[in-house]
Parts: structure tokens; sequence; C-alpha cells
């Protein structure tokens, strides 16, 4: 670790950060002594992709608080200091995570939300639960408990995160199969029903429940056990559990015995009463003595998982000590260099041949967009806000239903888990870029230009001018999009505005007539006017300039980011550097022109040395 100067402008919060795409920070605490001082304590970073780039993975407060600073010395023309940075080593990104939850942790204490996705992280990169525990002076039972928070739903993870859900509800749902979360979340979200809270959630989950004929793993028609349907016939139950359990546990039996056969080293069965935790095995090859779990619910519900080791065999494996460690190690084939010699070559000829396959091209693009890889790092519009009405109104919004809706039916047409939260990082790693490569591939085109909607839309940046240049470019009538709520005339305070809308929405002379009145009183004449009410005629399709495309500011003022950013996509577009004539970009037929010299390769027949054949693409 060394330490070093580095600009700010070189700087941003790493991923592994634990406050990475939360609020910002409160730094009001220490801002007064940045002003005064600077930054005297190193933040902790590591380099990152970007040229003479660094992440920081402890010390975000500083940094926001030497942000905040910088501006100030920027506006009064004064000259901004570099940041004291301790740089760790390239790559240990457990040890990143550990830096900034042990900080973080130390001041204040991080939801368990938060908590359970840097864990994760750590359980990734290698670390134990009695690793965790001794790092942050947490007994296992505690850190076991936060990385339980893994087998909820992600809607129910939010839900907790924003308290809409006590823990004792938390803790009892993480013992829950999927298909009784969705029926708990469906609970929870309907305002006529009710949703089993606390202790009662077990007692929902193991006490008296009926047993669906979905849940048989054996032919339940052929089988005779007595059934009942409810009152619509669209679900059917078993009359009898202890006939049920019988017949289920022979298929279970049966199954387990199948897999064995098929080359398994074991298959085993977790009863009712335990529970398998993904978090607590690592996945492995068949060859590598990888077994299946058969995890069994209470309500019949059964999960076969298929090839997986605990850590500690797995820690043996990898160190060839595990069952396919005990063969005498070989010498490679080839050695390293030749390996480097037989992977760029392959790798040259075959981005030089996808170039004449756009169509491959562009469904491997969108496989590691979703999956990533470690050339590749696209990241989500975070989509937050400190406000919890402006969140709120967003995700209630038109636009935000629709888009979600969009989102899961390429979810479900990728194979991917209708529950994940993004279709970025839905999937990940080398094995999750060639699955959806190959899934891409049995796609048609016009399907494929439908996942590249979506996840434009979820990477698309909020207030970018981006934004503006394709909403222009579509022609959006934010009208059809939004209306007036709650939250907007709550967040506006500027009277100049507010007299300006009046006019928009009843007319000059009652602006005139108004111009000294309070604001609540402004606020009050637009929503009559908006809502139809109090004697006023109502005005539909009404828009804030600023919501509008292309946005205008109400004042000379200035400040609006709708409206700067409308300005920087207007700049770009007019500086675009005109295309040369003589050097046409596209060919009449719509394609690249061919290059010249043509493409050449070594003709096969022809055995001169040097002599080759031109090909035409």
């Amino acid at each position: 670790m060394k330490l070093q100067f580095i600009p700010l402008d070189k700087l941003i919060v790493s991923k592994s950060n634990i406050r990475w795409g939360r609020k910002a920070p409160d730094v009001s605490d220490i801002l007064p002594t940045v002003r005064r001082r600077g930054v005297i304590q190193p933040v902790l970073v590591r380099p990152n992709c970007a040229p003479d780039g660094f992440e920081i993975v402890a010390g975000a407060r500083r940094f926001t608080a030497a942000c905040l600073v910088a501006e100030e010395r920027r506006a009064g023309g004064e000259e901004v200091e570099p940041l004291p940075c301790a740089i760790l080593d390239e790559g240990d990104d457990a040890a990143a995570i550990e830096a900034s939850m042990i900080e973080n942790m130390a001041r204040l204490d991080a939801d368990e939300v938060t908590q359970w996705e840097s864990f994760t992280r750590l359980v990734k990169e290698g670390r134990s639960v009695e690793d965790i525990g001794l790092t942050f002076g947490l007994p296992d039972l505690t850190v076991r408990r936060v990385l339980a928070l893994g087998n909820l739903l992600p809607r129910i993870r939010d839900l907790y995160r924003r308290d809409k859900v006590d823990r004792v509800t938390v803790r009892h749902l993480t013992l829950a199969s999927k298909a009784q979360q969705k029926a708990w979340f469906a609970l929870a979200k309907d305002p006529k029903a009710h949703a089993p809270t606390g202790h009662h959630v077990k007692a929902w989950l193991f006490g008296g429940q009926s047993i669906p004929v979905s849940h048989a793993l054996f032919d339940w028609q052929a089988s005779g056990l007595a059934t009942t349907a409810d009152l619509f016939g669209e679900d059917r139950y078993f009359a009898g559990p202890q006939e049920f359990w019988s017949a289920q546990n022979e298929a279970i039996e049966a199954r387990r015995l199948a897999f064995i056969a098929d080359g398994w080293t074991d298959a085993v069965v977790v009863p009712p009463s335990e529970h398998f935790h993904t978090w607590e095995y690592d996945k492995a090859a068949r060859s590598k003595g990888a077994r299946v779990y058969i995890d069994v619910r209470a309500n019949g519900e059964v999960t076969f998982h298929e090839g997986f080791v605990s850590r500690k065999e797995a820690a043996r494996i990898a160190k060839g000590n595990g069952p396919a460690g005990d063969q005498k190690p070989v010498r490679p084939e080839v050695t390293s260099t030749l390996q480097t010699y037989i992977d760029l070559h392959r790798h040259a000829a075959v981005r030089a041949a996808m170039t004449t396959q756009p169509g491959v091209a562009l469904r491997l693009m969108v496989a590691h967009a979703i999956a990533g890889s470690h050339l590749w790092r696209v990241s989500v519009e975070p989509q937050t806000s400190q406000n919890d009405a402006v969140r709120e109104s967003v995700e209630n919004s038109v636009g935000e239903a629709r888009f979600d809706e969009r989102r899961r039916a390429v979810l479900a047409v990728l194979g991917l888990d209708d529950d994940a939260p993004t279709v970025t990082d839905a999937a990940s790693g080398e094995a999750g870029v060639v699955r959806l490569f190959h899934r891409l591939l049995d796609l048609p085109d016009a399907v494929v230009m439908e996942v590249i909607a979506v996840l434009m839309g979820e990477t698309l940046a909020s207030g970018s001018a981006a934004v503006e240049a394709v909403g222009l470019h579509i022609g959006i009538d934010m009208a059809d999009w939004w209306q007036a709520d709650d939250a907007l005339f709550d967040l506006i305070r500027d009277k100049e505005v507010l007299v300006v809308m009046v006019a928009e929405v009843a007319g000059l002379t009652v602006a005139e007539a108004n111009r000294t009145e309070k604001t609540k009183t402004l606020k009050a004449i637009i929503r009559d006017h908006l809502d139809g009410t109090g004697g006023r005629d109502r005005v539909t399709r009404w828009l804030p300039r600023w919501m509008a495309f292309p946005p205008v500011a109400y004042t000379t003022r200035g400040g609006v980011g709708s409206v700067a950013a409308h300005a920087r996509a207007q700049a770009a577009r007019e500086t675009e550097p005109a295309a040369s004539n003589d050097n046409e970009p596209v060919s009449d037929s719509g394609t690249l022109p061919v290059p010249t010299p043509a493409l050449v390769r070594p003709d096969p027949d022809d055995k001169t040395e040097g002599d080759v054949e031109s090909e035409t693409p």
C-alpha cells in the first residue's frame, strides 16, 4: 500500500463501498473541518479500468465533503487541492469490501439489507461466516441471519429496507419457499387482504396448510388420492396430508436413486425441518464430487439443487485435495506462452470474421451487457431520491409500470429469474455470457431489439443529455406519461414560477389578481383547475415547462437541470462533424464500403509462398 495525492476528477466511489448507489451521505459534521484544514486522513482507493483512475473503497464521506469544498473554491476562483489516498493492491475485492464495511459500521450501523449485500460479496470472494464474524466483531449467528436475507425475493427485501415489514416477519419469511413468498407478497400488496406478520407467519407457513397438487412429484391423478378444489375449481389440494407424504416420499426416494445412477456422488434429502442455503455451498462439476441437494418444504414443494459441494470441500478441491485431487498432477500439453499464442490468433480470427456477422456480434454484445465480464462494466440507473414522496411518485407512474411490464417479459424470454430487479446483472460471469448468447441466437431480431430497449432503459442516466436527445427524437408528449400530483406541488417553492403556472391554467387576469397571494393559495388555484373543482374550469394535459420535450425555464435565473441537459444535447448535435465527400461512410446499399485493399487470405491450392487471393466480403 502506498500514499499518493490524487485529483478529485480521477476518483469515483467503488461498487464495493457500502455507500455505493445509496443517497449522498450526511457530511455536515465533517464539512467545517474539511473547509478549514482539508482532508487529513487518507481515503482508501484502488486502481480501476479508467486511465489513471481510482475507485474509493473506504472514505466516501470524506470524498463527498472534499467535492463540496472543491465546488465552493472553484466558484471563488481558488485552486482545488488533490485528495490524500492510500492505494490498495489491484484486485483485492474482499479486502476492499471489508475496509468499507469496517469504517461505516464502526460509525453508524448499516441497515441489514445493506449488510447482506456486502456480506454476500465477501462470501463470493471466499470469506467464511466465521471470518466475517471475526472481522466485524459479530456472532456467527448474526452473520448467518443477515445472509439468510438472500432467501427473500428482492421485492420483500426492499419492503424490509424501507421499514414496511418488521424484523420478526422477515426472519420467518426467510424460511419460506419462493412460491410461499410470492403468495405472502400478493397478500401484503392487496388492500382488501391481510398478510400474516410476526410469529403468525410461521403458523401460516407450516401449520394447517393445504398442499396443492402442483407440488406432487408423482402422478396425482393416477394415484387415486382424494383432492378438493376451491369454489372456482382453479386450485386443487390434497384432502389427506398423510397419504400425500407417503406417495411424495416414495417419489423423492426414486428421484434420489436416479440422480446417483446418473453419476452424481450423492443426492441428499434436506427435510422440512432444515433448509438449503446456497450461500453455504459452491457450485461444482459432477466430476469434482458434486452432489444433488433435494430441498423438501412443509407445504410439499420440492426443489432440486444440482451440482453443489460445501464451502470446505470447495476449498479442498481448489487446493487439489478434494475428490478430484487424488490423481497425480500431469504436465500441461502447452506452456502458458504457447497458450497465449493460440488464444490471440483465435481471437483475431473470430473478431475479424464477426465483422461480417453483425447479427451475431449484436447478440454477443447484449449478453455482455447483461452478464458483464472483466472488460465490461455496465451500471444500472438507480432511480434513487432522498425524498420518499418522489420515490413513490415515480414508482406509481405510467412510465415505470409499462417499463416494468416489458422488463418482466424480457426476463421471461431470456429464461432469467422473473423476480430479478433488473435484466442487467440478472446473469453473471463467463458461463452467463455464453448461456445468454446461445439463447439470443434462437431469438428473432425483433425480440432481440426489445431486449436491447429494456437494457438501454435500465442503464440510461437520469438527467443526462441522452435523455433529451432520445425524447426529442421519439417526440414524447409527457402528458401521455405524467400528470400533476401532490409530490410535485410540495416541491415547488418559487412564487414567481407559481404565478406563471397560474397564468397557464387560469389566464393572465387571475394570475395578476393573485400575484401577492401566498404560495399555498397559488397552488390551490392550480390544483382546482387541474381537478375541475372549486367552481373552476378543468384544464387537462397541463405540463410544467420543465417536464416537456424540449424543456423551458420559467425565469431567466437558470438552474433547471433538464433545460441545461437539453442545451448540452443541442450543442453536441450542432458540433457533430459533417461526413467527408471523399470518404462516404455508408454505401448506397446501406452497408459499409469495401475497404481497399480487399481482405486477403492464403490460397490453399497455391504453394508459392507469399501469393494471396483477394476476396471481397
